[in-house]
Parts: structure tokens; sequence; C-alpha cells
């Protein structure tokens, strides 16, 4: 492409193509690759606007780390904010170390970090990656199961702003973790503990006292807890999200102090066994803003609690899976629809 044409390009279709890819919806890492080979005035145009350079993505991806390093090379990707590796199965400690010894200054603002299922990845590379990562905000480490305290010793002392953490399937955190982060991360807004089960409520309990910040708590798959823990649950007084699938602990007398929690507008209740109406009641009472609720697998319920429910939550409900509650009678789509005008969804779990 030259002369008039080319300036033609540059001039008109180039901006109009920046426009596009600076105002819409964000463009999958690939394909904002090949709109910078479309033209040297589109390359020149898109590497000028920082905010397309703030993510890198090779979550699934072959030879990620190789390409993680290549990337952080380019002077582009100066004010990197966001890195998911999620997946990508090759990536290893290694590779943290090489990127530790270039000691690359961009990664000083690095906010979020994916490493969920990256199990070639030990504590010895957390340590790695949170010491030049010192502004952390979130850190995913979803299904790491070799991972130990020794990570978790790692992101605290290095990381002092983590708001989000999810350590979901470590199955080797234990309580020494919870002290680690209920001291260390007062303002902590979102925890995922999901199958940490050598956790007990000694652990938990320093979360629910020291972290009244919290928003989003994942407790799925962790029957092992007492109702003391759930006693203290209404001190989180901005919880939105909460997910007990499978607390057989928990009983009424829980629910009763989960229900102070009046923002909850998310409540995973399935195959809490020990629960009746009188429980879900009180959630009905307390939390009036509950858009997902799932009752799956409880056999104390009946429709008794639909219908208190239904005087608060009817506006506010999209989502209520009572499959397999059989004392509730009315339970078909179109009864609850007649209770929950709004629901769209009626099957959490298969």
């Amino acid at each position: 492409m030259a002369g008039e044409e080319g300036e033609k390009w540059s001039r008109e279709t180039a901006p109009r193509v920046l426009a596009i890819v600076v105002g819409g919806a964000r463009l999958r890492q690939r394909d904002l690759y090949a709109v910078l080979l479309v033209s040297p005035a589109c390359y020149r145009a898109l590497l000028a606007v920082p905010e397309l350079w703030k993510v890198l993505d090779f979550h699934e991806g072959k030879r990620a780390g190789e390409r993680l390093i290549l990337a952080l090379s380019l002077a582009r990707y100066k004010n990197i904010k966001e890195i998911n590796m999620e997946f990508a199965q090759d990536f290893e400690d290694k590779h943290l170390f090489h990127i530790k010894s270039k000691g690359i200054e961009s990664l000083k603002g690095l906010e979020t970090l994916n490493l969920n299922a990256c199990q070639k990845i030990t504590d010895k590379g957390i340590e790695a990656i949170t010491i030049i990562c010192p502004n952390l905000n979130a850190i995913s480490l979803y299904w790491n199961v070799g991972l130990t305290n020794e990570s978790i010793k790692h992101i605290v002392k290095n990381c002092k702003h983590i708001i989000d953490l999810n350590l979901s399937g470590c199955k080797n955190i234990t309580d020494k973790s919870m002290l680690l982060i209920a001291d260390k991360y007062p303002n902590l807004e979102k925890l995922n503990i999901t199958r940490c089960i050598k956790l007990t409520d000694n652990g938990l309990l320093q979360i629910l006292t020291k972290c009244s910040f919290l928003q989003s708590l994942n407790l799925y798959a962790l029957s092992s807890f007492t109702e003391k823990v759930y006693m203290k649950m209404g001190l989180l007084n901005n919880l939105i999200f909460l997910d007990l699938c499978g607390a057989q602990n928990l009983t009424d007398e829980g629910l009763y102090c989960i229900a102070q929690c009046e923002n909850l507008i998310s409540l995973n209740l399935t195959w809490c066994v020990r629960v009746t109406d009188l429980g879900v009641i009180a959630i009905a009472q307390g939390c009036k803003s509950l858009q997902f609720l799932s009752l799956f697998g409880i056999l104390g319920v009946t429709d008794a609690c639909l219908e208190a429910l239904s005087k608060t939550c009817s506006h506010t409900l999209t989502t209520l899976d009572v499959n397999g509650c059989i004392g509730i009678k009315r339970r078909s789509r179109v009864d609850l629809l007649k209770l929950f005008p709004h629901l769209t969804c009626f099957k959490v779990h298969s």
C-alpha cells in the first residue's frame, strides 16, 4: 500500500479501526495482534493507546511461559496490570525465576495474577513472583495442590494489598495460613477456600472476626466446620456472596446468624441437610435482596419457606433451585413462577 491510497488509509481507515478497537468490547489478545498487522498506520495507532496493553492472557496456551517472558520484554507492556496463566500446563518455576532475574520494572504495577491449575508452580515459584509484584491485589491459585503454607507466607510478606484471594483446591493449606491472612489482610473482600480440607473452625474464625470487609466467601465442599463458625457469620455486614454447599453441620441456628448479613445476594445451601423451614424463613426475613438461592437436596424444607421468601424476595430472585426438596410439593416451574415471576434459572446442580 503506497502513495495516495496509503495516505488515505492512514488518514481515514486507521482511525476508524482504532475507534472500534478502543470503544468496543475488549478484544482477545490474538485478535489484537492480528489488527496490529493490518497496516503500519494501525500498528502505530494501536501502540499509542496504553489501555490496550494492560492485560496478558495466555490461559490454556502452549509454551505460555516462554511467550510471557517475551511479551514482558516489549515496551508496549510497560503498564501491565493483569496476567492470566490459567491452565497453562507447561508454565513452571523456571519461568518465574527467569522473570525475577530480569527485574522487570513493569511488574511492580501488576494488580491481578491468575495461576489457576498451574500445577508445576511450587512454593518457590510463588516466592519469586510475589517479590517482583508487590502491588498485587488479586491472586488466584485454584487447584495448585502442591502449594503449602509457605506460599501464603510469601504472599503476605511481599504483597501488602491483597483483597481477592482464591485458594480453591489447595489441599495442603492449614489454619496457619488463615491466621496469616486474617492478620495481614483486614481489608480482604473475596476469599475462596473450596476443598481446603485441612482447615478447621479455629482458622476460619480468625477470618470471620478480623476480615469484616469480606464481600464474597466460598466454603464449597467443606463439611467439617461446626456451628461455632456459622454463628459468627453475622459479623460480615458487607457479605454479598456465600457458598455453603455441603455444610453438613449447618443448622437453623446458624442460619439465624447468617440472616444478619442483610446485603446477601447469592446464597448456596445445597446439601445443607440439617436445615429446615425455620432457617430459610429467617433468611427470607433478613436477606431481602437475594437473587440466587439453592436449597437443592434439603429434605427438611416445605412450601412454607417458599411462601416466606415470596413475601420479601419475589421481585429479586432470578435463580432458585429446589430440586430434590421432596417436602416442597409445589415446585414445578409454573408454581415457582407464580411466587417468583423473575425466575430465569431453576436448576443450579445437575
